[in-house]
């Protein structure tokens, strides 16, 4: 079964936090390929953002989205990045682009400050969620509803995944490949990777 997965992007991204699921749902689908050729990939990964011009990621990096937030292919696998997030808390077209969004997909995952997004998009309500442990206060502040966990790599809510800074969202992709697709595919795509990493744990 392949499944699409759409990485959000803006200005002033952390690049790891966008990269790292994209190296890990491409990887995924690589391996995939090569140890099962006549099945499908397991995944399509794409870029969205709110045009098409390129986007400039915190340090510096310049990224070319695939895809508009009014103009991009179904998704089942949502993911938020986090880094400097104050401007998209502030763009209603962005918040309600996530609130839709996040009604049609089979789930919806945040990276570090990704999760602030999703918060103020109403995505996240309740419940136990994780961030950036620079920012966890000011998380559990601004949304008390949230219970907001320091500790754990990543989250998960069943259909709403958050994990905790930057390389944690590599760790928390791995996890969605183990759990949408299995244990031997999730750990086959972390020795790919040269990536430490334990299945089953958080």
């Amino acid at each position: 079964m392949n499944r699409t997965v759409g990485i959000f992007l803006f200005p002033e991204v952390e690049a790891l936090d966008f990269a790292g699921p994209f190296e890990v749902f491409t990887t995924c689908s690589r391996v995939a390929r090569r140890l099962h050729p006549q099945q499908a990939e397991p995944f399509t990964t794409f870029s969205i953002a709110e045009t098409l011009q390129p986007v400039r990621a915190r340090a510096g990096l310049r990224i070319t989205p695939d895809h508009r937030l009014d103009d991009h292919p179904p998704v089942d696998v949502l993911i938020v990045p986090g880094g400097v997030i104050d401007a998209q808390l502030h763009k209603p077209e962005v918040l309600q682009w996530l609130r839709r969004c996040s009604q049609s997909a089979q789930l919806v995952a945040s990276v570090c400050t990704g999760a602030f997004i999703l918060a103020k998009a109403g995505v996240l309500e309740d419940g136990p969620v994780t961030t950036h442990w620079e920012d966890q206060a000011d998380l559990a502040a601004m949304f008390p509803a949230l219970q907001v966990q320091d500790g754990p790599r990543w989250i998960d809510q069943g259909r709403r995944v958050t994990s905790a800074g930057i390389a944690a969202g590599i760790d928390m992709c791995l996890h969605l490949v183990e759990r949408l697709c299995s244990s031997a595919l999730a750990s086959a795509t972390a020795r790919q990777m040269d990536y430490p990493w334990q299945p089953g744990t958080a």
